[in-house]
């Protein structure tokens, strides 16, 4: 169970929350609506800010507004000069989901630790692989800075034509304990798809940040709000 699926999708109510933070009419067909903007929005954000090291994009709804939250690595690679790229980013949100009755707020997160964070580690190995690097050295180096900054565990997945041979394959590499079966196990997932001259190489990433106390909530992995407050979500930075 723990293998086939993200931690995630297990530990929903129990240790995480949502990323979309809405209520909606099921009778009246708006969940399907909403579903397909959630995916339209995080599908242009990551596209449009890929090397600014979007780690999670949190998406909160209230009568009349919806809220981006985006935890990225490079924030101000998103602000750009004056402010001028966060601006730009709001009016082109505001123009995709074309909604005039709705008021969008984009607010800006800092990740606290980069090299914990599964979803940057994975990113990271594809854009290692996509330039020729090795594969192995590439998620070797990931493992080792994951446990110096404070990681009880690792595991590192990668899947495809590795090393540019003919016969796909996968390997996978793991140092310390990643209990994906114990639910108050703090385990973070990533995924990313890195595009190689030989094909696709499928990056899986697993990284255990502790064992939680019972009714205790994973925080999530930010520095102090930098461009903004993220209403009902859990914000406080992990140790």
């Amino acid at each position: 169970m723990g293998q086939k699926v993200p931690p995630r999708a297990n530990r929903l109510g129990i240790t995480e929350t949502a990323d979309s933070i809405t209520f909606v009419d099921f009778r009246a067909g708006q969940f399907a609506a909403v579903l397909q903007e959630d995916t339209l929005i995080r599908k242009y954000i990551k596209k449009k800010l890929k090397n600014a090291g979007i780690s999670k994009v949190i998406l909160q709804r209230k009568p009349g507004q919806l809220q981006v939250n985006i935890i990225t690595a490079r924030p101000g690679l998103v602000f750009g000069k004056a402010n001028e790229g966060l601006d730009a980013l709001r009016s082109e949100l505001q123009s995709l989901i074309n909604r005039p009755d709705v008021v969008l707020q984009v607010n800006l997160f800092e990740v606290n630790k980069i090299d914990i964070d599964a979803q940057l580690i994975a990113e990271s190995i594809g854009q290692q692989l996509e330039r020729r690097i090795a594969f192995r050295r590439a998620v070797k180096q990931s493992i080792q800075r994951a446990m110096r900054a404070g990681a009880v565990g690792i595991k590192i997945e990668v899947s495809g034509r590795l090393g540019g041979i003919e016969i796909a394959r996968s390997e996978r590499a793991q140092e310390g304990s990643v209990p994906c079966h114990t639910f108050r196990a703090n385990i973070d997932y990533g995924f990313s798809v890195s595009l190689t001259t030989y094909g696709n190489i499928g990056i899986k990433v697993w990284v255990n940040k502790g064992i939680l106390r019972p009714g205790e909530k994973a925080k999530l992995n930010i520095k102090a709000a930098a461009g903004g407050n993220m209403g009902g979500a859990n914000s406080n930075a992990t140790a």
